[in-house]
């Protein structure tokens, strides 16, 4: 189900059972794989690597060249997942000699007019809301949710099962399981709803909701809350994680 009026560069692999619509461009160097279907006016570019079963909207852009003035057309790619559906006039650039390639992963949603910049690294079952741009080599774990109109600075690290208020402006590193809101943006809580969703159990909550007390509510440096969590709280994924996070991860500081 490839319409006549596409542009499939002879160079290009396309998997079994695709749809291609008419006035879609696809570049060369370019691997699709099975079950996709390309819209109408969509456009795959140069270095493209996709899994199964995405769906690309009318004028989306997968795989543009880097918004970098460091850029000097290294040989980099652009790496998509499975089962994405990303939406009308969705940008996601190829990588850089910085890392090399842009990731995105699987079970995602892209809204219209979202921007992924170079070198991106977004994990899966993540939502990124209508006209949110992210900037180059972003880090976004798996299932984090930014709302409608967010932008988010360079470098910044966002960690997994948070949910970010549309119209955010992100300058910091947003530690996991939390809602973060407000003018400038703030820690706003924990992210209650969507880790009951997810299955986390009471007590896991609970003990999430104790650690961010600690970083947020108890007027000790982070430093000194991260010793007490260490101290108070019993070790568990979800609190290691957090832990990793603000130690390890958090280059740019965590938000206040």
């Amino acid at each position: 189900m490839i319409s006549p009026l596409a542009y499939i560069d002879p160079e290009a692999k396309i998997g079994a059972n695709c749809e291609i619509g008419a006035f879609a461009y696809i570049d060369k160097n370019v691997v699709i794989g099975d079950n996709c279907i390309i819209m109408p006016h969509a456009c795959v570019l140069y270095g493209t690597r996709m899994g199964n079963n995405n769906k690309i909207f009318h004028g989306a852009v997968i795989g543009g060249v880097p918004q970098d003035l460091k850029f000097r057309g290294e040989d980099t790619t652009c790496e998509i997942g499975d089962n994405n559906l990303i939406r009308e006039n969705v940008t996601i650039n190829r990588g850089t000699a910085s890392k090399g390639k842009t990731v995105v992963g699987s079970n995602n949603l892209l809204m219209e007019n979202c921007h992924i910049g170079h070198d991106c690294n977004i994990g899966s079952g993540c939502i990124i809301g209508n006209s949110t741009k992210i900037a180059g080599e972003v880090i976004m774990h798996d299932n984090a949710i930014l709302s409608a109109c967010v932008l988010v600075h360079q470098f910044s690290h966002i960690g997994g099962y948070t949910m970010i208020q549309g119209g955010s402006r992100i300058n910091k590193d947003i530690p996991p399981y939390i809602i973060v809101g407000r003018e400038p943006a703030k820690y706003c809580g924990l992210n209650i709803v969507g880790l009951r969703r997810r299955g986390f159990s009471n007590e896991s909550i609970k003990n999430i909701h104790e650690a961010y007390r600690l970083v947020y509510n108890s007027g000790c440096t982070v430093s000194s809350a991260v010793a007490k969590i260490k101290e108070s709280i019993p070790t568990s994924n979800e609190i290691e994680y957090i832990l990793n996070f603000i130690e390890k991860d958090a280059e740019r500081g965590i938000i206040g």
